[in-house]
């Protein structure tokens, strides 16, 4: 059974805990699958880890057909897929229950700062438990 962690966020800097959550697996010799809304924030992620933090280095690659990623230890993506066989998945995005079985660790976000994506954040948690996962809160 999958793993689910919810962040709590309590300013608007999920990009900021993408990278540093990508960091800490890929420095464990784990591969990442991050998934965002669009080709648009894959874009601006993929940026921003290459300046997020002095010094530091994720290698990664964007899934967006024109590379291949079996081999990335952490790619970024719009879809639910797997192309680098990642057992984390941390969610820019909310991900299908099907999705999330296939990974051992989950990460998710509660987004406090705003109304309506704690809201959000709320139901996905009563969700997971239904479904029979333990999410926990961090």
């Amino acid at each position: 059974m999958s793993k689910i962690e919810f962040i709590k966020l309590k300013k608007p800097e999920k990009a900021r805990h993408l990278c540093e959550l990508a960091d800490e697996f890929f420095a464990g010799g784990r591969r990442v699958l991050i998934t965002v809304m669009d080709d648009n924030q894959a874009v601006t992620l993929d940026r921003f880890m290459w300046t997020w933090q002095k010094g530091s280095f994720i290698p990664h690659a964007c899934d967006n057909g024109a590379v291949d990623c079996l081999e990335e230890p952490v790619v970024i993506g719009t879809e639910e897929r797997n192309p680098n066989g990642a057992r984390v998945l941390i969610m820019g995005r909310p991900c299908s229950l099907a999705f999330l079985r296939q990974f051992e660790q989950v990460i998710d976000f509660a987004e406090v700062y705003d109304d309506d994506l704690a809201a959000a954040a709320r139901l996905r948690f009563s969700r997971y438990r239904e479904a029979g996962f333990e999410p926990t809160m961090r």
